[in-house]
């Protein structure tokens, strides 16, 4: 499914002369799952309200298992977090669908550091449908392959949690994708198999790639750019309530490291909340923060001046 991208299929011209090859098997599944989404929402008004209360949990999980794990604490190391809490976020990844963390991390650091060239595997200035959804539906450019293979990878391939789950990654995404949110409703609360797979495993499932895609497409096209005007990152609240906090994007390329992909205050950043929380707990450590002389100096340097 998301990122799949091994088989080929007839090209057709693409960004800068580029032969795009199509990988049809993912135009197939994408389409399927699509077609099942909107089906469901037919099923919304039929189903029990703690089916829909459980599938709005379970996004909540996927999108933690993308924006606290795959992108905050394994793609840039902004905190530590313990071994219980890895785990977690390790099957929340899972249920999430888009890629094991391994390959998530290591296309998502080639994103940063070759951003918006051949080599980024979303790269915005081929169009919005290509950094939504189109890049998972063909091939990799042969730059996001090459470059890829020269980033460092040394943490991810140390940490036994991400080669445990990309060990038994299917296995574990039968199990947290579809399974698990199916089997919940039926068995607890008797809601029936057919709305609980297509309510909270299909449909949450589509809703949920859809706040990721949009922090690669809407968030690097439309927006302010207060903290560097140079690039094409922006900031998006609507993404970012999608995202549960992934859409201050002109901040986030700014400070890659900060924890909190976003200044705080007022803004809606739930997956911030969550490490926070965690961090009472015990279970994460070492927040990294941008410093509010930093930010503001960064500011007056390249911002746009927008608030």
């Amino acid at each position: 499914m998301p990122g799949a991208q091994e088989q080929g299929g007839p090209e057709r011209p693409g960004a800068r002369g580029q032969r795009l090859t199509v990988v049809w098997r993912n135009v197939v599944l994408m389409g399927l799952l699509h077609a099942g989404a909107v089906y469901a929402l037919v099923l919304v008004p039929r189903a029990q309200p703690l089916t829909l209360l459980w599938a709005y949990f379970c996004f909540l999980v996927t999108a933690l298992g993308v924006t606290a794990g795959a992108h905050r604490l394994w793609s840039h190391r902004s905190y530590k977090a313990k071994l219980p809490l890895r785990i977690f976020l390790a099957a929340a990844n899972s249920m999430a669908f888009q890629n094991d963390i391994f390959e998530w991390a290591r296309d998502h650091r080639a994103h940063h550091k070759y951003s918006e060239t051949d080599a980024d595997p979303h790269n915005a200035r081929r169009g919005f449908f290509f950094s939504h959804i189109g890049w998972l539906l063909v091939r990799k450019h042969p730059d996001v392959i090459e470059k890829g293979k020269k980033l460092d990878v040394a943490d991810l391939l140390a940490d036994p949690v991400v080669q445990f789950q990309r060990k038994y990654y299917k296995i574990s995404v039968l199990l947290m994708c579809f399974v698990v949110p199916t089997l919940v409703p039926w068995y607890i609360w008797g809601e029936s198999l057919w709305n609980s797979y297509f309510l909270a495993a299909i449909l949450r499932y589509a809703i949920a790639l859809h706040g990721t895609w949009l922090v690669n497409s809407v968030a690097h096209m439309y927006g302010n750019r207060p903290y560097d005007k140079h690039i094409s990152p922006r900031q998006n609240p609507l993404v970012a309530l999608g995202a549960i906090g992934e859409g201050f994007h002109n901040y986030h390329h700014t400070f890659p490291f900060d924890y909190s992909a976003s200044e705080l205050g007022l803004n809606f950043n739930p997956t911030t909340w969550f490490i926070d929380f965690m961090c009472l707990l015990g279970l994460a450590t070492d927040r990294k923060r941008a410093t509010k002389p930093m930010i503001e100096a960064r500011k007056a340097k390249t911002g746009d001046g927008s608030a």
